[in-house]
């Protein structure tokens, strides 16, 4: 395996080869979003995004190095991947990792790492249509890993298209867990809430008679439909939530502006109103049969407010909308009593130091069962007789 420097295109005819590209721009979107599936975040012009509004980049310690590969002139496989200097923004924790190498005198830092950035969202990592090309791509990562003498490559929440690939290397597999609500077919918020535990059933009805009570309604707005004002009161909002933990957000105002002018059919922005007066907002992403919970803030505290924007109302419109799954974010077993279920993710590791490499390969073990128990743990929020089985 060779790496080009060349701009992609510039392939002889009947020639292979893997690039490594710093600016997702160079690449044709068309051919990328052809690899890319129905995820929304490993969209050419979600990635394209977070680069042209500098969330992402070198200053930020976020550096594209993505991976493609070009078989006779045409894109046949690509890797989103970056330069870590850290391991914020990723949500698959190695913070004991890299302290353990600071402790004894080697450096974590930088890694690689193949991820959507500040997304924890599974979808397909390995952009590909066969196995033999995902693997020439994990080959690729991992001898570039080598060649620039960092200390690890890591794959972050792939799923399935990516697995028999992965499986097939010498990488370490992690075990994690996430909390999605499923659509067994349900014809209404009303017929949800009937499969529910009756405790739980009405505790929600509660929440939102509450709500009622205290004038909150809400607003449905299509990121097609969306204003300049939707979007200045949900940065409003989203900001407020990161100053509140005393912390910087993310993304910036432009990456929303960029992705509002590029992909507003996957746009989605839940409203809260107060007396007909913008008071909270959550910012959703669309996929083909899933809905993603992403950011979420408030303006004001009101009782029962963040779980009714964040997750019943997410829930209320994928069964409008006929969506199979509301992926309600990264951790929170908060998010049982509101109908979403433990639902398992994966992550794939490569570690260069043997000695290290094999002590996180046994601590991967132990980690695996104890979420296994954990899962298997938690209370089912179903009735036994709705028919509602966990993935």
């Amino acid at each position: 395996m060779h790496f080009e420097a060349k701009p992609p295109g510039t392939e002889a005819a009947t020639e292979t080869v893997v690039r490594l590209v710093t600016k997702i721009a160079d690449v044709p979107a068309d051919a990328w979003d052809a690899l890319a599936g129905d995820s929304p975040f490993v969209q050419h012009a979600f990635l394209h995004a977070l680069e042209a509004s500098e969330c992402v980049g070198a200053r930020i310690g976020w550096e594209p190095v993505h991976l493609v590969l070009f078989r006779s002139g045409r894109l046949d496989a690509a890797m989103p991947l970056y330069v870590k200097h850290h391991s914020w923004g990723e949500f698959v924790f190695d913070w004991a990792w890299a302290d353990a190498y600071r402790r004894h005198g080697l450096a974590y830092y930088p890694k690689l790492v193949c991820c959507v950035p500040f997304s924890p969202v599974p979808g397909p990592r390995l952009l590909a249509k066969n196995d033999a090309d995902r693997a020439a791509l994990i080959e690729a990562a991992l001898q570039l890993t080598q060649e620039l003498g960092f200390s690890s490559l890591h794959i972050l929440f792939p799923t399935e298209s990516d697995h028999a690939a992965l499986n097939a290397t010498p990488l370490l597999h992690r075990s994690g867990f996430q909390f999605h609500w499923h659509n067994a077919a349900y014809a209404s918020f009303d017929d949800f809430l009937a499969a529910m535990t009756h405790d739980k059933r009405k505790k929600i009805r509660q929440e939102r008679k509450k709500l009622n009570t205290l004038g909150v309604t809400f607003r449905w707005v299509e990121g097609a439909q969306s204003t300049d004002a939707d979007w200045d009161h949900f940065y409003r909002c989203y900001t407020d939530t990161y100053a509140r933990h005393r912390s910087e957000p993310h993304l910036n105002r432009a990456f929303f502006s960029t992705l509002r002018e590029t992909m507003p059919d996957n746009l989605l922005l839940i409203i809260a109103d107060k007396d007909g007066k913008p008071t909270a907002c959550s910012f959703c992403i669309k996929g083909e049969q899933r809905l993603y919970g992403r950011h979420w803030g408030t303006l004001e505290y009101v009782p029962g407010l963040h779980f009714e924007t964040c997750y019943q109302q997410g829930i209320e419109y994928a069964i409008a909308h006929g969506l199979k799954i509301f992926e309600g974010g990264a951790q929170g077993e908060h998010k049982l009593a509101r109908g979403l279920v433990p639902t398992a993710t994966h992550s794939w590791h490569w570690l260069e130091n043997a000695e290290f490499r094999e002590a996180v390969d046994r601590f991967l073990e132990r980690e695996t069962d104890a979420i296994a128990h954990h899962m298997d743990e938690m209370k089912d929020p179903f009735r036994r007789e709705a028919g509602i089985s966990r993935p």
